[in-house]
């Protein structure tokens, strides 16, 4: 392939796209195109370690020099205006455009704007870059008061770094609960009352209906119930939005992000999409998803690499998940739709304990808190097709592994 394969996107899904195509044998020209300046770095650590640390700075994907050895071209500080599909181009605005044998799309996602009275305001902030992490990181070290509208996973890790930090932190979630859609009641609730003993406050079943300023900075949060709440800073954490416009625009197929196939394929053959951005059949659940997450971004592109590569696979990895929020590491494997009962395990008040989650008979995901070890079989047993007895869960590890090792 003369023209080889362009790459839009590096993040997680993008570089490891471009790293599966020459572990795989790919011998065309790779070209990975990225809009931030920086070389490509994690971005878990923004929301805990980064925030807090003045020094710190972000954790490399992979070293500089790693881009020349494998005869990767990184063109950073690049944004695609349109792709021309007729002519397999990518064209930018005031610059010459690139052609392309296959392309990648890793647009990932980006924050969803607020809709309020004050939304533009100097000190509201999203979180999705490093650009944004080092405002976070200067506004925090000179404010009293912080305001986090979103009670997911972004903004509670937020909220429990800055809590920790000597700031006054409120959490204002619209739903009932915190965590709503990612983990189960159970999970939920221990987490409010951890951060409730950190001193962190939260308001559920709440909006915030408008932000005051004083000269051009953000002051205070108005509640919905009239509640007037200090802050000199604001996280706007109430989700994401995929970056599909520029495949929509070309005529690629959109439904919640861009629509892919087993093997990452979109509706145009040459064209692949993988992580946030991609939208598709689960394999585990027969339900349509989108996920978020560093697994999920980075087996896609293991396994796009292998498509372009001549391989036929289908996506068949096991989703999981992660988050730290204050003392709390939170894991996940699986993914608890159709879930129909759930069994607690462990010692929530000692705060380690798990959560398996059964759909009749059949164990489809398993949250835990602080429980490593369980986290790790979990994704074993998942991976196996395994799905043990109820009575079997509550014996124990050891149980497991004997019940496990017996089915293999």
């Amino acid at each position: 392939m003369k023209n080889g394969t362009i790459i839009v996107g590096a993040g997680h899904a993008g570089v490891q796209a471009a790293a599966s195509l020459r572990e795989e044998g790919y011998d065309g020209p790779v070209v990975l195109i990225g809009e931030e300046t920086e070389l490509p770095y994690h971005k878990p650590p923004l929301s805990k370690t980064f925030i807090k640390d003045t020094q710190a700075k972000p954790q490399l994907l992979r070293g500089e020099s790693f881009y020349a050895a494998n005869n990767i071209d990184y063109r950073p500080g690049l944004h695609v205006a349109d792709i021309d599909l007729a002519g397999r181009r990518l064209e930018f605005a005031g610059g010459a455009p690139m052609v392309f044998d296959r392309l990648i799309l890793a647009t990932g996602s980006r924050p969803r704007r607020l809709p309020i009275e004050g939304a533009g305001l100097a000190g509201v902030v999203s979180l999705r870059d490093v650009a944004d992490a080092r405002l976070i990181r200067e506004l925090s070290g000179t404010c009293t008061d912080v305001v986090v509208l979103g009670g997911g996973f972004i903004g509670l890790e937020i909220a429990a770094t800055l809590r920790a930090a000597g700031r006054n932190v409120t959490v204002v979630e619209a739903a009932d609960r915190l965590l709503g859609r990612v983990v189960a009641p159970p999970i939920g609730a221990h987490v409010r009352q951890r951060l409730a003993d950190l001193g962190v406050r939260i308001l559920t079943g709440m909006t915030v209906s408008r932000l005051e300023d004083e000269n051009g900075h953000v002051s205070a949060a108005v509640t919905s119930a009239g509640e007037r709440l200090p802050a000199q800073l604001v996280i706007v954490g109430v989700g994401v939005v995929p970056n599909a416009e520029l495949a929509g625009r070309a005529g690629i197929a959109i439904s919640n992000g861009i629509r892919v196939d087993a093997q990452m394929r979109t509706s145009v053959p040459e064209v692949l999409s993988v992580g946030d951005v991609a939208s598709y059949r689960h394999w585990f659940t027969g339900g349509d998803v989108r996920l978020e997450s560093v697994q999920n971004a980075t087996d896609q592109a293991r396994l796009a690499a292998r498509t372009i590569a001549g391989g036929s696979d289908a996506y068949a990895a096991v989703p999981w998940f992660w988050s730290d929020i204050g003392d709390m590491k939170l894991q996940m494997v699986g993914l608890t739709a159709g879930a129909d009962s759930h069994l607690v395990v462990g010692e929530p008040q000692e705060n380690r304990f798990c959560v398996y989650h059964f759909a009749g008979g059949r164990l489809v995901a398993i949250e835990s808190v602080n429980r490593p070890a369980d986290h790790m079989l979990g994704r074993k047993m998942l991976g196996a097709g395994f799905s043990p007895s109820r009575e079997t869960v509550l014996q124990g590890a050891d149980a497991l592994k004997a019940a496990l090792a017996a089915a293999g």
